[in-house]
């Protein structure tokens, strides 16, 4: 077996993404000097001919929008998390064999966890795409067997709601213009929804969030979002999309090289020094 010495991120868009950044960071502080890190622009239509290009020096694979659907029909094999989420954001290269994983759920649990939330009483998922689907099977993670999604219109809500059953997690759907101030029945709100798309609402959710709530918004630029400032002045516990990322790209890291000791504190340094760097 030639063992896999290249990884990448693919998506589209990729320029933004952080991810190089966080994984050289982890090859770097694990010694792996041989290891290569790179973003490909990619398409759902282009995604099956650059991964059959893919020979025994590559080990993995990140997924970005709008390919974590997209990739399932092209691995052999898929972990029962991606499966029942239906998406995979990670593609491990090991004996000639495509696996599929999801560590998106995982990034979410890390990240709420590592700040003190991790036994919320109610959730309130913002969004419905494959975002909302990982957040939807954190929910379950925590211990919980309902919660709410928020949506445009309902149905775009179809797919997460599939995943929802999959996983036997009870949903409620809510659509934004009924979704009023005496509707945030949750101590944790989970926003999946891109840059600036909460704005309009930031103020309503805040208010309906109880004194002690939390906010997630996988949003980490600009940051802080208005939705999360809006909580902060609250007095809410307030995650940012940058600790998701972190740590789902530090359970990838794991996963592509087979190291168990993953340098976190070291990714998270180069990640938000990145951040800075960006917005200066």
């Amino acid at each position: 077996m030639t063992v896999g010495h290249r990884a990448a991120v693919l998506g589209s868009p990729i320029g933004h993404s952080l991810s190089p950044i966080l994984h050289r960071t982890a090859y770097a502080a694990l010694g792996l000097r041989d290891w290569r890190y790179d973003s490909f622009e990619c398409t759902e239509e282009g995604l099956p001919a650059l991964v059959e290009t893919m020979g025994s020096e590559w080990a993995g694979l990140s997924l970005t929008m709008p390919l974590k659907r997209a990739v399932l029909p092209l691995l052999e094999t898929v972990s029962e998390l991606a499966v029942q989420v239906g998406s995979a954001n990670t593609v491990v290269f090991r004996d000639g064999v495509r696996h599929g994983e999801n560590t998106d759920v995982y990034g979410i649990v890390q990240a709420l966890a590592e700040t003190g939330v991790s036994a919320p009483s109610a959730v309130t998922i913002l969004g419905g795409g494959a975002t909302a689907a990982s957040a939807v099977a954190a929910v379950r993670e925590m211990g919980l067997s309902e919660t709410t999604l928020v949506v445009r219109e309902a149905a775009r809500a179809a797919e997460t709601l599939e995943v929802a059953e999959r996983l036997g997690v009870a949903v409620a759907v809510r659509t934004f213009d009924t979704f009023g101030r005496s509707s945030v029945d949750a101590d944790l709100i989970v926003s999946t929804l891109p840059s600036g798309a909460a704005d309009g609402v930031a103020d309503e959710i805040a208010r309906g969030l109880p004194e002690k709530g939390a906010l997630l918004d996988v949003v980490y630029s600009p940051w802080p979002t208005v939705l999360a400032r809006a909580v902060q002045e609250r007095g809410g516990t307030v995650v940012s999309g940058f600790s998701m990322l972190l740590h789902q790209a530090a359970r990838q890291v794991e996963l592509m090289t087979g190291h168990g000791e993953v340098p976190v504190e070291a990714m998270r340094a180069a990640g938000e020094a990145e951040i800075a760097r960006r917005s200066a």
